[in-house]
């Protein structure tokens, strides 16, 4: 974990340690053992806890509701210039969700390896993501029949697309 941890600026630690006692005070208060901070130039724009199941949430990972928070805060679907800092390796979902927002890095404290021992035990989808679809314990896979296109062709025909 040092050498990681070595390539991030001191100020970092700071943040990690800061999304440590976020996912230690949630704890506390009914929630997941997760926290996560959105920072931008040296300063928090988010938080946020792991609220899956106080908000009956799946997706309320702890990354997923602080990328959530400071969109609003920066009015803005991009996180461009932003570090997410959270106390634990993001899962795939949260990982997926820091992509798409465009954040430049992510750092983490605990890994996939601490969260399992603790019973989250999210090294099962990277697994599984690895695997062929075939195999998977939830059938997947695309229906025809329908114009399955339609959308696409409708939102390249819009003039006014805002891409993402």
């Amino acid at each position: 974990m040092d050498t990681i941890l070595s390539t991030v600026e001191e100020e970092d630690r700071k943040w990690l340690g800061e999304a440590v006692r976020l996912a230690t005070a949630n704890v506390t208060a009914g929630g997941g053992p997760f926290g996560a901070v959105v920072v931008r130039d040296g300063a928090v724009i988010a938080t946020g806890t792991n609220q899956v199941t106080p908000t009956l949430d799946p997706t309320a990972h702890a990354e997923v509701v602080a990328i959530r928070a400071a969109c609003q805060a920066v009015g803005d679907f991009r996180l461009t210039g932003c570090v997410l800092v959270s106390s634990c390796e993001p899962c795939p979902l949260c990982l997926s969700a820091a992509l798409w927002a465009r954040v430049d890095r992510v750092c983490y404290a605990a890994d996939r390896d601490d969260a399992a021992a603790a019973g989250f035990d999210d090294r099962e989808f990277y697994t599984l993501f690895g695997t062929p679809r075939e195999t998977w314990p939830m059938a997947v896979g695309q229906l025809s029949g329908v114009d399955h296109v339609a959308p696409f062709d409708a939102w390249r025909a819009k003039p006014d697309r805002l891409a993402y």
